[in-house]
C-alpha cells in the first residue's frame, strides 16, 4: 500500500497485550531464562552462602615420612636416570603403610580413647561437615567413611616420600590426629617385622633345637655306655692293656731265655722248675690279656667298635649343631638387613590458621560445573528442537 492509503486507513488496532499491564508482566517472565536460572544461578549461589558463611574452617596437619629397610642403599647414578623419567621404584613396604593408615584398624586404634570423634563432633561445626550428619547414624562404619573425607595419604615415585595430611576444626586435633596416625603405623611397621623375623627365623631355631636334641642323646648313650663299662676311654685303656701284654711278653721271652741258657749248661738245675712255673705263670696273665683285648665277646676290641661309632656321631651332631647355629645366625642378619622403619622428614606440624575449605575455588568450580551442564542441557535441546521442526 502507498503512504496515502495508510492514512486513509488509520491507525492499526492495539492489541490486548498493549493495553493490560498484567499480561506484559506475564510476557516478560516467560521470557526470564528460567533455565539458567535453575542450573547455574541457584547453585551458585547455595554454594556461596554456604562457603562463605556457614562453612566451617579446618586446620590442616602435614607430616612427611620414609619407609626404608636397615640394607637400604643410594640407587645409582642409573636408578637416578630411571627414577627422573618416571619409571616406578620399589613402592610396596611404603603402600602396605599407607593401607594401614587409611584402614579400620588404624582408626579403631586411634579412635580408642575417642580421639576421632571428638575431633568430628565439636560444637560450633556446620551440619554439612560434621561426622557423621544429622541423616546418618553413629556407627563405626559411618565414622570411618567421614573420617576418610578428612585423610589423605600420597606418594612421590621420584622421592619415595610419602605424605600424610590431616584437617580437623581446631589446630590441636589435627596435630594429635597426625601424630597418632604416624605412631600407630610405627606400630603396625614393628608387627610386621617381628612376623617377619618370626617366620625366616623359626625354621632355623627349630634345626637348631633338633640338632642340639640329637647331640645330648647321643652324650647320654655314650655316658650311660662309659657307666655300663665302667671305663673313660676304651681307646686308652686298650692301649694300656697292649702295653702290658708288650710287657708281659717281653718278660716271658727273657724268661724262656734264661731257662734255655740253664737247661743247655746245667740240665738238672734246681732252678728250672722254679722258670718254667714262672712262665706258666706269665703264659697264663698273657693269655689273659689278650683274651681282654680282643677275641671274646666281652673283651675290649668289640666295645672299642662302639665307642668309636658313638663318638664318630657325636662329632657328626656337634658339626650339626655347628652349623645349624650359623645358619641361624645368618637368618637373624638377614631378617636384620630387611628390617623396616619408618623415618620422619618432617613431623607433623600445628597449623597455625585454618586452609580448608578453598572457599573461591569450590565456589568457581560450582559455577564452572553448573554452566558446563547448562551448556550441554542447552545443545540437547537445541537439537530436538531442530529435529522436530525438520
Amino acid at each position: 500500500m502507498t503512504e496515502n492509503e495508510l492514512k486513509y486507513l488509520g491507525p492499526l488496532p492495539q492489541t490486548k497485550s498493549a493495553n493490560n499491564p498484567g499480561l506484559r508482566w506475564k510476557s516478560r517472565v516467560r521470557r526470564l531464562p528460567w533455565g539458567f536460572l535453575a542450573v547455574v544461578v541457584a547453585p551458585t549461589l547455595l554454594a556461596a552462602f554456604y562457603l562463605l558463611l556457614i562453612a566451617s574452617p579446618r586446620y590442616v596437619s602435614e607430616a612427611q615420612f620414609i619407609v626404608r629397610q636397615a640394607s637400604s642403599q643410594q640407587p645409582s647414578g642409573l636408578g637416578m636416570a630411571l627414577q627422573g623419567v618416571g619409571l616406578p621404584v620399589a613402592q610396596t613396604d611404603a603402600f602396605a603403610v599407607h593401607e594401614y593408615m587409611t584402614s579400620r584398624d588404624a582408626l579403631r586404634t586411634v579412635n580408642a580413647q575417642d580421639l576421632v570423634s571428638r575431633a568430628m563432633r565439636r560444637p560450633g561445626i556446620d551440619f554439612l561437615s560434621a561426622r557423621p550428619r544429622f541423616w546418618e547414624d553413629t556407627s563405626f562404619d559411618t565414622l570411618f567413611k567421614g573420617f576418610q573425607d578428612y585423610l589423605t595419604v600420597g606418594y612421590d615415585s621420584t622421592t619415595g616420600i610419602s605424605t600424610i595430611r590431616v584437617s580437623a576444626f581446631t589446630a590441636q586435633d589435627a596435630l594429635k590426629l597426625n601424630q597418632a596416625l604416624l605412631a600407630n603405623s610405627e606400630f603396625f611397621v614393628n608387627r610386621l617385622n617381628e612376623r617377619a623375623m618370626g617366620d625366616s627365623v623359626e625354621q632355623s631355631e627349630r634345626s637348631v633345637a633338633e640338632a642340639e636334641t640329637r647331640l645330648a642323646n647321643i652324650q647320654a648313650r655314650l655316658s650311660a655306655f662309659r657307666n655300663r663299662e665302667q671305663f673313660i676311654d676304651p681307646e686308652s685303656a686298650a692301649r694300656e692293656f697292649a702295653e702290658l701284654s708288650a710287657t708281659l711278653g717281653g718278660t716271658l721271652a727273657t724268661l724262656r731265655a734264661e731257662r734255655g741258657q740253664i737247661a743247655a749248661q746245667t740240665p738238672d738245675s734246681p732252678q728250672l722248675p722254679i722258670l718254667d712255673g714262672r712262665i706258666r705263670s706269665y703264659e697264663a696273665q698273657l693269655d689273659a690279656e689278650r683274651a681282654r683285648v680282643a677275641g671274646t665277646a666281652t673283651s675290649l676290641a668289640p666295645k672299642v667298635g662302639i665307642f668309636e661309632a658313638m663318638t664318630l656321631e657325636r662329632e657328626i651332631a656337634a658339626r650339626a649343631v655347628a652349623t645349624a647355629n650359623q645358619s641361624l645366625d645368618a637368618a637373624r642378619q638377614d631378617a636384620r638387613r630387611q628390617h623396616l622403619y619408618i623415618e620422619q622428614v618432617a613431623r607433623p606440624n600445628l597449623p597455625e590458621r585454618p586452609t580448608e575449605p578453598r572457599r573461591l575455588f569450590l565456589l568457581l568450580t560450582v559455577l564452572v560445573a553448573t554452566l558446563v551442564i547448562y551448556g550441554l542441557g542447552w545443545l540437547v535441546v537445541a537439537g530436538v528442537r531442530e529435529h522436530r521442526q525438520d
